[in-house]
């Protein structure tokens, strides 16, 4: 039985290589200066942009000497009540992430319409689990900025300026 799966493991990996098969890296971007536009301050997003960015060799500058803007127009985070009991406790929450952005050069030539992002997370809750409840709404909250950020860095990707 070891030998049979010893035969079958290298010629499932050859196969997956050969249909062309590629984990995503890092994506490629057709400009060197990016300015990142209409962000609060301290927010989650941009500094996840930040980050992700001074990875790559992509600089951040001021708007005027940018190749593309990034303007921010919303974002908004937010924690909704779904579900409730009949004594009026919630027992369910809806965590939501709300980003409508788009990329413009400094001359406000549109090269990525308006985009809206939508993220949701779904969060239960109980009285006797406070604390562990209150550090998975914090990881959830950073899971959908990371998900927000790897989006933004996709769409950023496509864009080519002039």
């Amino acid at each position: 039985m070891r030998r049979r799966a010893w035969l079958i493991a290298p010629a499932a990996l050859l196969s997956l290589g050969g249909c062309g098969f590629a984990l995503r890296g890092a994506p490629r971007f057709e400009f060197e200066r990016l300015a990142l536009s209409g962000f609060a301050s301290r927010s989650p997003v941009h500094e996840g942009l930040v980050r992700a960015l001074e990875r790559l060799p992509v600089r951040m500058v001021a708007r005027p000497q940018a190749q593309v803007v990034l303007e921010v127009q919303r974002e908004e985070h937010a924690k909704v009540a779904v579900a409730s009991t009949a004594a009026g406790q919630v027992r369910e929450w809806q965590l939501q992430l709300t980003l409508d952005f788009r990329v413009v050069t400094p001359g406000d030539e549109l090269l990525l319409p308006s985009t809206a992002l939508r993220l949701t997370r779904d969060l239960t809750t109980t009285e006797t689990q406070a604390l562990g409840k209150e550090r998975e709404e914090t990881l959830l909250r950073q899971s959908m900025v990371q998900d927000a950020v790897a989006l933004i860095m996709r769409r950023l990707a496509a864009v080519r300026p002039t």
